[in-house]
């Protein structure tokens, strides 16, 4: 059976990119360059197939997901090539991309979510549906009382309240629903303890937070180097520069916040303390789908001798993250499949600020995945205990 893939910001460039590189490789006009989930390490471990991957979503723009397909194949990210030939099966896709639906209460649109992903999943006659949030980041969640018991949180529901952030509205209708969920953004999504003891009732497994594709993705192999050979990072700063919606979005101080957050993390979890210096994100308007960071290191070796070394990053951060996209779809049905529930930390490699007691550098990260998948049964059937052994 397939594995429905829900897109949470359908229309926007890595749910379109994730989606056009998956009808491309499903019509083999193109190669898994980028798809983690395709190495010979993770083999065998009852994953979906990328071919059996059936895509909807939700999306407040009206774009098509053709247009926006061509929009960037004239900014480089997409081979212009690749969208004509797939012209047909994106206006087919089409069908299953909706406007967010709003009720009068996030309990009355959480219910109407959860119906769109019970649809969705009867109507192709689904294994599963995995929901993956691509949405533009959010500022962080002011604390709540709701968010830190189950029990409140439904009263408050219940109640009419507006308790919730966006991400974590959709985290909660796609427990409801059965579903996994991948946050693929620093929003809050599922990291509140009321959410978590939801998804352990309803048994499914959940992933987070902010997809690791750039500037952090260096940091991790860099950070545990440092360490590794016992030289002091006195000062580690960056500078990212960046276009499109995302960059915009991230031009606002509350969604700017979260995301620099994330980002500096990886830092302190590493290195064991917190060197002078920050990381700056602007909004570049001519930078397009493009993104460019440049970091400058200062440490200090034998005897006091004070060094450094800068870097530049320069990606295509849509063309990074969707073979993730699609990993992440995959790997987490594989764990529902295999009756894991809660927190995949073991899915540590794919983020910036990472679930659960994961390690933050890139080589641990891998290690862990690869076990995780190594423990994944080929058929796709675990023991029905939830905690992931299948023996």
């Amino acid at each position: 059976m397939s594995t429905g893939v829900w897109l949470i910001g359908a229309r926007g460039s890595v749910a379109v990119t994730a989606l056009t590189g998956a009808l491309a490789l499903r019509n083999g006009l193109a190669g898994p360059t980028g798809c983690v989930t395709e190495l010979p390490e993770l083999a065998g471990a009852g994953l979906p197939a990328l071919s059996d991957l059936v895509f909807g979503g939700y999306d407040v723009a009206s774009v098509s997901l053709a247009k926006k397909a061509g929009a960037l194949a004239d900014a480089g990210v997409l081979p212009a090539a690749l969208v004509r030939a797939l012209e047909e099966e994106l206006v087919a896709a089409e069908q299953e991309v909706h406007p967010l639906p709003v009720a009068g209460d996030q309990a009355g649109t959480a219910a109407m979510m959860a119906a769109d992903l019970a649809g969705f999943r009867e109507r192709h006659g689904l294994a599963n549906v995995v929901v993956v949030n691509v949405a533009t980041t959010e500022p962080a969640a002011a604390p709540h009382p709701a968010h830190a018991d189950l029990a409140a949180l439904e009263a408050g529901l219940a109640g009419g309240g507006q308790v919730l952030p966006p991400s974590s509205l959709a985290a909660y209708a796609a427990f409801q629903a059965g579903c996994p969920f991948v946050d693929f953004t620093p929003s809050t999504g599922a990291r509140l303890p009321a959410l978590d003891r939801l998804a352990a009732r309803q048994a499914v497994p959940y992933a987070g937070h902010d997809g690791k594709t750039g500037e952090t993705l260096v940091k991790s192999v860099l950070a545990p180097m440092f360490a590794m050979r016992h030289l002091r990072v006195r000062t580690w700063s960056g500078t990212n520069l960046l276009g499109g919606g995302d960059g915009a979005n991230l031009a606002e101080p509350g969604p700017n916040a979260a995301k620099t957050a994330s980002k500096q993390k990886v830092l302190r979890e590493t290195l064991g303390y917190v060197p002078q210096g920050d990381t700056r994100i602007d909004y570049l308007e001519d930078a397009g789908d493009f993104k460019t960071a440049w970091d400058l290191v200062t440490f200090e070796g034998f005897l006091g001798r004070r060094m450094r070394m800068d870097f530049t990053w320069h990606g295509c951060d849509s063309a990074l993250a969707a073979p993730l996209v699609l990993d992440l779809a995959r790997l987490a049905a594989a764990a529902h499949r295999a009756g894991r529930s809660g927190a995949l930390h073991e899915l540590a490699f794919f983020f910036k600020d990472p679930l659960g007691p994961a390690p933050h550098g890139l080589a641990d990260q891998w290690r862990l995945l690869c076990d995780f998948a190594a423990g994944l049964p080929e058929d796709g059937v675990g023991d029905g205990d939830g905690d992931g052994d299948t023996r």
